[in-house]
């Protein structure tokens, strides 16, 4: 009987520090989520435009699929590969993350760059031609590849939030639960904007005293709706690269612009006491998003006239091989 009450003890030991990981994972991985703020905003802006002119029944199907093209980047393809990086080469974490931050940069300016000259960049490259099953599939592959470089930043400034002193198992404890409550966050609201249409209209068709406007509504506020997220996912993507970029160069030993825009927002937060914590946090976003957009600028010609030719040379050659 002893034996069996010690064996009970043991067990519910065992049951509280279990509990207490599953808590530490849990409570890191929310935390860690939130760093990654500006690649999961954008995610979220940019994929609904994978649906547009499909049957309202085929919309959750393609939705689902993505996801799961998704979930496989992050977990089958990227965590494999982050906690690689984090065991045997942690130096090079902080240049690949500021490789995907000027990635965040480049494409929040080139979406910006396209806003003023709408008329040089007709984006036919995200809607393929083809009817069926075939133009599905193809917009299906074609968000997967935009997620993946997405999917990578997100993972990498996941892996680079999580305490170097964290086991391995840690690491990828904590890098799975961001993986799945990111692709479930990202496109469950996704779900959420693609069907918002169809469900005003709905509402409108019953035409009650509160279903009629309230439809009519949702339908009139979900295209200004639509376009206020992209801003928003622009604005996030070049705000978030920039302040990757920013800190990676002052890890490297390159201080400014980072102090002076630490000093900066000090100053500014010293000056409105009342509200010192959202006066620094403003500021420091708002020169984190002018740099962004100056580098993504820059980087425009750099990936245009010299980045792309390049990359299709090498394709070009690896398919005549």
């Amino acid at each position: 009987m002893s034996g069996l009450l010690a064996l009970l003890d043991d067990v519910a030991a065992i049951s509280k520090v279990a509990a207490a990981s599953i808590d530490d994972v849990t409570g890191q991985a929310v935390k860690v989520s939130a760093k990654a703020a500006g690649a999961v905003i954008d995610d979220a802006a940019v994929t609904p435009k994978y649906v547009h002119g499909f049957k309202a029944e085929r919309e959750l199907p393609i939705v689902w699929k993505i996801a799961v093209g998704s979930l496989f980047n992050k977990l089958v393809i990227l965590l494999p590969a982050a906690l690689l990086l984090s065991a045997f080469a942690p130096w090079l974490i902080s240049p690949l993350l500021m490789l995907g931050g000027s990635y965040l940069c480049f494409e929040g300016a080139e979406k910006i760059w396209h806003a003023l000259h709408p008329q040089e960049h007709a984006e036919s490259h995200i809607h393929p031609e083809g009817d069926g099953a075939a133009l599905e599939e193809a917009r299906v592959k074609g968000a997967v590849k935009t997620d993946f470089i997405l999917s990578a930043e997100i993972m990498t400034i996941a892996l680079a939030a999580i305490p170097a002193a964290d086991t391995i198992w840690m690491k990828a404890m904590i890098l799975i639960v961001v993986a799945i409550l990111i692709t479930a966050a990202v496109y469950g609201f996704v779900a959420l904007i693609v069907k918002a249409d169809d469900f005003g209209l709905r509402l409108a068709r019953r035409d009650g005293p509160v279903t009629g406007p309230l439809g009519r509504g949702i339908v009139r506020v979900m295209p200004g709706f639509m376009k206020t997220l992209t801003i928003v996912g622009t604005a996030a993507m070049i705000w978030v690269g920039g302040n990757i970029v920013i800190h990676g160069l002052h890890e490297l030993g390159q201080h400014q612009p980072y102090e002076w825009i630490k000093h900066t927002a000090g100053a500014a937060a010293a000056a409105v006491p009342q509200a010192a914590a959202a006066v620094e946090w403003f500021v420091t976003a708002l020169f984190d998003g002018i740099f962004g957009l100056i580098w993504g600028l820059i980087l425009i010609p750099v990936a245009t006239h010299i980045v792309t030719p390049l990359f299709g040379l090498f394709t070009r050659e690896g398919k005549a091989g």
